[in-house]
């Protein structure tokens, strides 16, 4: 039989409790990362008609060192830099993309990547492609970084590090301790890539995220995704020119890929200025955050300091049964299993956007309460 493999495969999910499927969108939004309610803004929805009407196209027509180089990509990195306050900037078609060709193409061989455990899959996607060393560090212990490269240096490593870690990681809902790592990246040379993409927009002045203090400096890079609290697509990589430059010229996965549309460089860029110019919108959600904290607190839900709250369920069969429960009653709260999260670590995630109100939020606790029954 054709795909008998697979057909195994999927069947050995299915008797996991970990066979996906897709589903429509339906119920108030608890699972999106639309944090600021941005992707149906009207004040987006006005810049896109406008670009539209004096004629920017939909296709780049080709990668960006062919004919797909528009002066709409040009103009957001520019834009980009100066918001962020580094060097140069360099848009891609998703996070995902940025971070792999990131991992795959700075770090050299003979170099070392100290990653935390529990970074995205794309760090993993682009570190299995790198010519470096790579090794885990426990999740956010600075000590465990530092623990890695002086092993590292004691065994005869003489390369450059890397310090590879998310701001704020979108299954926990925790920070890393920037401050701390980037003492250790000056100690020992090393470069620190910051993944930026649940704090910006909602983080920060401006909504610049929690490497805001750390921008503009020789040794960090920090990714900023534009598909969450930008409400767009796409992703921006921040940092020295020489980033920049390296990677066009050496990013296979930059210089071998179709240009991301130029309307959608031109929404990041309006994105950029509605952050910036409207404040409210994360004083609201931090009301929201506050709101969630305290009312979702008796039913296990762990308060994060952040837009990200999970309620770890454990079994994965019945994180899956709590929230078709949930939306069953009308709100869209999401179970994540491994191998996203952690064997153990099957978990309901709720995700607090302006796309849900203070009394949504208390209607979530109530129908909460019966659903953990």
């Amino acid at each position: 039989m054709m795909f008998a493999d697979h057909v195994r495969d999927l069947a050995n999910l299915a008797a996991a409790d970990r066979r996906r499927t897709l589903a429509p969108r339906r119920g108030i939004d608890f699972a999106s990362n639309d944090y600021l309610g941005l992707a149906g803004s009207d004040r987006l929805r006005a810049s896109m008609i406008e670009a539209l009407s004096r004629g920017v196209p939909v296709g780049s027509g080709g990668s960006r060192l062919l004919r797909g180089n528009a002066p709409e990509h040009e103009a957001l990195e520019a834009d980009a830099a100066r918001f962020f306050g580094t060097e140069a900037a360099l848009f891609f078609a998703s996070g995902y993309v940025a971070n792999t060709i990131l991992f795959a193409t700075l770090p050299q061989r003979g170099d070392l990547i100290v990653h935390d455990a529990l970074i995205h899959a794309s760090a993993h996607e682009g570190m299995r492609l790198t010519r470096a060393t790579f090794v885990a560090a426990a999740h956010n212990d600075a000590d465990a970084f530092e623990d890695a490269i002086t092993a590292w240096r004691a065994s005869g490593g003489t390369g450059r590090v890397w310090i590879a870690v998310e701001s704020l990681y979108s299954m926990d809902g925790d920070q890393a301790p920037l401050a701390a790592l980037s003492e250790i990246a000056d100690r020992h040379d090393a470069v620190l890539l910051i993944d930026e993409a649940h704090a910006t927009g909602v983080f920060g002045t401006d909504g610049r995220g929690l490497a805001e203090a750390l921008d503009g400096r020789e040794n960090v890079i920090t990714l900023r995704t534009c598909g969450k609290a930008l409400g767009c697509e796409g992703a921006l990589l921040c940092g020295p020119a020489v980033m920049r430059e390296f990677i066009v010229n050496r990013g296979r996965g930059f210089i071998f890929s179709t240009a991301p549309s130029p309307l959608m460089a031109l929404a990041v860029g309006e994105a950029l200025r509605i952050i910036a110019d409207e404040p409210a919108r994360r004083e609201r959600l931090w009301a929201s955050v506050a709101t969630a904290e305290r009312v979702l607190a008796p039913y296990g839900v762990t308060a994060t300091g952040s837009q990200i709250l999970p309620l770890v369920l454990g079994d994965a069969a019945r994180t899956m049964q709590v929230a078709d429960a949930i939306q069953a009653a009308g709100f869209d709260v999401r179970g994540i299993r491994p191998p996203t999260v952690p064997e153990g670590g099957s978990r309901l995630r709720i995700s607090l956007t302006l796309n849900a109100t203070v009394a949504d939020i208390k209607a979530l606790a109530k129908v909460m309460e019966e659903a953990l029954r």
